[in-house]
């Protein structure tokens, strides 16, 4: 009998036939994602870790920096073997460096369940059997936007959820000024689950009713097939440029609008004296838009209801602060912040529950305990971490020095997917004297552990979906057995943390599923107080899913704001939008200025390397997730990732359609397959993240990945000194025909 689960990417049924995993997207769901094809890849195949198993060096010889950590071999061991050894290092690390010497690395992607949350169950167990550990904060995905905005706006979770939503832009909006668009791939997942997708509804419906959506970026796939989009395909990097020539427009042609400037910001005489000589000239010669194309969007933009969104891509970039403060700038000019379907909306069309209402009953999480030390780490920065212990940074306003980390421990997340620099971060990592991971299959980061635990897919497991932009709770039955020896991550720690003493701390008396009754009880009693039915846990289970309540669709707190900026002021110093911030300016950093600026990028395409490289997110997969399931795979070209590729960029380098290519700058190389189209801007290529790293030779200092995957080519730099994201985004390359014999692509077979 078919029963409900869910995914990031969507909810569905799940019923094992004779043929395997049979899974059928949820009913209600307009728009299914394509994802949802690559689960049944995840029932038993090959690339999964069966058996604990551990690298042969750390096992004979012990803990401790090893160059060998990435092309070691391993060895299979029994669990209570590996267990003992493993609760033994952590309290060696613990009582010779204390929590310092423990970082939690994790990623929040790995399940859409509340209960098997990888991150939560990770932190907890560190918090509770450790005494702490050196955490990370904000995100690959948006650190730069997160912490700007903070000083702009708000926290980003509140002036980018729940403020302006897709059935707004529906009925509202003139124009939509799409700084790198609003890709359907992106929006087709959220942390969570996501019960139906709107986007593409709510996109056609405001292009039926005339609305305008302008793309600007260098790939044309940015904004959907059928809604009339216009495509200016600007340089990477340009998009600030862009947005300081339409302000320099809106102020010389008195199309700004005065009084909202003077009532709901601060700082806009200094951000237009610094404007005086950014026109539209100088914008056409920085992003090669025409200058009269300039103005004539400007006016447009002044001539409606215009909405303003900037994609998670443009701040992970260097400098990437500053388009999300621009853009802010900018609706601001425009006068249109707060109002239904206009102003500012940071990531709308980046992940799925941007431009969606709050949920309006509390949604449980696993509590973590508390952590007895205050060290972190910007998230993007590990390798520098643990290249440069002791070595000092600047982040944010505050000087901080990086922690000597001896035991790194990682649990649903695969950094050599995320980070940058690869050969860098191999590394980084082998200055460890401890690395385990949780893994169900055998990743990259997998291969560069020292421990490698099995652990269970959500399929082979119960949990909760649910999420604060979601109307729908889903009720995750587990849908197959787990293969080998694989356990649950909450198994595995209520194991270890028996060990370290901590065991009835960890699991409060509770087995997984008394957690699950424990997490939806706090939902329950929400309904009950909101005089609303409330399902018992056993009848939740039964029917599967429970529709939730949500918030008016007000504006959140930028509608309130908009209606009453006195009474309902921002979070920020001066209540109102900081175009000018005493705070940032005074942190001094001349890679962040009190104001949104052009800071022209330091690593531009030239003769050696004349191409750029955007290196985004796939549309075929959740970042690396699931690499080898069916829709993945089907997107490949004889296995190997494929690289889009301008038509004259490929004419010049004698290179067809399906020709193998190799990438390469000073960092590193990597094949993928081409594909030669006009929706990519001349002198640009595009080759997303996702492919797992299968370096030809693990040992080489510059690796050479045969799979396809771009991160051996990026910079592992920051964003700037104020937030230290991550600049994975874009790079340079030179791009080539492979001559010669193809390596086989192996990264999906075990290395035991």
């Amino acid at each position: 009998m078919p029963q409900p689960h869910s995914t990031h990417w969507g909810s569905f049924l799940g019923e094992v036939t004779a043929a395997g995993l049979r899974v059928t997207p949820r009913a209600a769901d307009p728009e299914p994602s394509p994802l949802l094809r690559n689960v049944p890849a995840a029932v038993d195949h090959a690339a999964r870790v069966r058996r604990p198993t551990v690298r042969r060096g750390w096992w004979e010889d012990g803990p401790g920096p090893d160059d060998r950590r990435g092309r070691d071999g391993f060895v299979e061991v029994g669990w209570d073997e590996v267990l003992d050894r493993l609760a033994g290092e952590l309290a060696r690390v613990r009582d010779a460096h204390g929590p310092e010497g423990v970082y939690g690395g994790s990623y929040g992607w790995a399940s859409a369940g509340r209960f098997h949350h990888a991150q939560s169950q990770v932190h907890r167990f560190l918090n509770l059997a450790v005494g702490g550990y050196v955490r990370s904060v904000g995100d690959y995905s948006g650190a730069a936007a997160q912490v700007v905005l903070r000083h702009v706006l708000g926290p980003s979770e509140l002036v980018s959820k729940g403020t302006v939503t897709w059935d707004q832009v529906a009925t509202h909006t003139d124009t939509v000024l799409a700084f790198g668009g609003m890709n359907l791939k992106n929006s087709a997942v959220g942390a969570g689950g996501i019960s139906a997708h709107v986007e593409r509804a709510a996109m056609t419906a405001a292009a039926r009713r005339g609305a305008v959506f302008v793309n600007i970026g260098p790939l044309r796939s940015d904004l959907p097939d059928g809604i009339g989009a216009r495509w200016l395909s600007v340089p990477p990097g340009s998009d600030t440029a862009l947005m300081l020539g339409l302000l320099h427009t809106l102020v010389t042609e008195d199309l700004h609008d005065r009084d909202f400037l003077a009532r709901y910001s601060v700082g806009w005489d200094s951000l237009a004296e610094y404007l005086w000589d950014k026109d539209a000239g100088w914008a056409a010669a920085i992003t090669g838009v025409p200058a009269g194309e300039i103005r004539e969007l400007a006016r447009r933009a002044a001539g409606g209801r215009t909405l303003v969104t900037v994609a998670q891509s443009l701040q992970r970039a260097e400098f990437g602060e500053q388009p999300v403060w621009a853009a802010v700038a900018l609706a601001a000019a425009l006068g249109q912040i707060g109002l239904p379907g206009g102003g500012f909306c940071y990531g709308l069309g980046s992940i799925g529950h941007y431009g969606r209402t709050r949920v309006a009953v509390p949604i449980a999480a696993v509590p973590q305990g508390r952590n007895r030390i205050d060290l972190s780490i910007p998230v993007a920065r590990v390798a520098d971490m643990l290249l440069h212990p002791g070595k000092p940074y600047d982040v944010d306003g505050r000087r901080s020095t990086y922690p000597h980390v001896r035991f790194a421990y990682w649990v649903g997340g695969n950094p050599f997917h995320h980070h940058q620099d690869l050969g860098r971060l191999s590394r980084a990592v082998r200055r460890l004297d401890t690395f385990v991971v949780h893994e169900p299959v055998w990743t990259a980061t997998a291969r560069h552990a020292d421990v490698v635990l099995p652990a269970t897919w959500t399929i082979e497991r119960d949990d909760i979906g649910a999420s604060a932009f979601d109307p729908v709770m889903t009720a995750m039955h587990q849908l197959v057995d787990p293969p080998g020896e694989a356990r649950d991550d909450y198994a595995i720690f209520a194991a270890l943390a028996e060990r370290l003493g901590a065991g009835p701390a960890f699991t409060e008396g509770r087995d997984a599923r008394a957690w699950l009754e424990w997490l939806y009880a706090r939902t329950a009693k929400g309904l009950a107080d909101e005089g609303l039915p409330a399902p018992s846990f056993d009848e939740f289970w039964a029917a599967g899913e429970l529709e939730l309540p949500q918030v008016e669709d007000r504006g959140g707190i930028i509608g309130a704001f908009r209606a009453d900026p006195v009474g309902h002021p921002l979070p920020t110093p001066s209540g109102r939008i900081e175009l000018f911030s005493e705070t940032v300016a005074a942190f001094g950093y001349a890679d962040a200025p009190g104001h949104p600026v052009w800071l022209a990028p330091t690593e531009v395409p030239d003769p050696r390397h004349p191409l750029w490289l955007v290196a985004n997110q796939p549309s075929t997969r959740l970042h690396s997730q699931l690499d080898f399931g069916a829709h993945s795979s089907a997107h490949k070209v004889n296995g190997r990732e494929v690289a889009r590729i301008h038509p004259a960029d490929a004419a010049a380098r004698g290179i067809a359609d399906g020709d193998v290519v190799t990438l390469f700058n000073d960092r590193g190389a990597c094949l993928a397959a081409a594909a030669v189209t006009d929706g990519v801007r001349e002198g640009v290529v595009q080759l997303p993240t996702g492919a797992w790293f299968a370096p030809l030779d693990p040992a080489a200092e510059h690796p050479f990945c045969v799979h396809g995957n771009p991160n051996v080519l990026t910079r592992d730099r920051g964003t700037s000194s104020l937030a230290q994201g991550c600049t994975g985004q874009h790079t340079t390359v030179q791009l080539a025909r492979h001559e010669g014999p193809v390596p086989p692509v192996r990264a999906h077979e075990p290395p035991v």
